[in-house]
C-alpha cells in the first residue's frame, strides 16, 4: 500500500493551465530541459539556496517563460511564503513560473547568490531570462529591492514589486540610479518596524524613473501611481 501525506494537512500547491498561444516562438530545443512539471519541492542551487518551483499544470517545456522569484521573509520557508501570497494559481494561469526562495541571512553574497538563480533555473525548466520579476515580503522585500540596486545584479529583474522592504530613502541614496524598469512598493501605513520606509523607497524609484514627480494618481486600493514614467 502507498500513503500520501501533507504536513500539517496543508492542502497541495493549486498549479493552473495556462492556455498558450495556437501560434508560439520556440524556446528551447524539445528534451532540453526536463525540470518537472507542477509543483516540485526542495530543489537547492549551487550556491547553497532552496527553493520550491510552481509551472502551469500543461507546462509546456519548449517555450520561455516568465519567471517570478518569491523571497520569504525572516525565518521562513519559500512554501511558508507560498501560502502567505496565495501566487501560485495567480501566476500559473498566466504562463509564469514561479520560484519560492528560503530565506537566508540578508548580506551582499547572499543578493549575488540570489541574483545567480534565474540562469540556474534556466538549465533545467525553459525561461525567458529577459523577463524575470523579484518580489518578497520584509527580508525578501529587502532582498528583492536589493537585488533591483546593487551593480552585481541590477541587470537580472525587469521588474520588482517589493512589499516592506527594510530600506528608507536615505539608504537608496548611496546606489546610482539603475535603468528604468517597473517598479510597485507594498508597505502597510501602519508598519510600526518601517513606518514611512515605502513612500521614500516609492520617491526615490520615480526619481529614478523619470518620472513627473509632482504628478500622481490614487488608483485601486488607495495606491497612488507616478506619473509620465520612463
Amino acid at each position: 500500500m502507498v500513503f500520501g501525506c501533507q504536513k500539517n494537512g496543508e492542502p497541495p500547491p493549486q498549479v493552473e493551465s495556462y492556455e498558450y498561444p495556437v501560434v508560439q516562438a520556440i524556446g528551447c530545443e524539445a528534451g532540453a530541459r526536463s525540470g518537472p512539471i507542477g509543483a516540485s519541492d526542495g530543489h537547492v542551487s549551487a550556491g547553497g539556496l532552496r527553493y520550491h518551483v510552481r509551472t502551469p499544470s500543461n507546462y509546456n517545456p519548449t517555450v520561455a517563460h516568465p519567471l517570478l522569484l518569491v523571497y520569504a521573509a525572516a525565518g521562513q520557508s519559500g512554501r511558508a511564503m507560498e501560502r502567505f501570497t496565495g501566487l501560485t494559481p495567480t501566476a500559473t494561469r498566466a504562463g509564469v513560473l514561479v520560484a519560492y526562495v528560503d530565506h537566508q541571512p540578508l548580506n551582499v553574497a547572499t543578493i549575488e547568490k540570489l541574483g545567480t538563480l534565474p540562469n540556474e533555473i534556466a538549465k533545467t525548466w525553459c525561461v525567458n531570462e529577459r523577463r524575470v520579476y523579484a518580489t518578497g515580503h520584509s527580508d525578501g522585500g529587502t532582498a528583492a529591492l536589493a537585488m533591483a540596486v546593487l551593480e552585481q545584479t541590477k541587470q537580472v529583474p525587469a521588474a520588482i514589486a517589493p512589499s516592506a522592504a527594510g530600506w528608507t530613502g536615505k539608504d537608496l541614496e548611496a546606489y546610482h540610479c539603475p535603468a528604468p524598469i517597473p517598479v510597485m512598493i507594498l508597505h502597510g501605513k501602519n508598519d510600526r518596524l518601517f513606518p514611512g520606509w515605502g513612500r521614500q523607497t516609492a520617491a526615490w524609484w520615480a526619481g529614478c524613473n523619470h518620472c513627473e514627480t509632482a504628478k500622481t494618481t490614487v488608483i485601486e486600493g488607495e495606491c497612488v501611481a507616478y506619473q509620465q514614467c520612463d
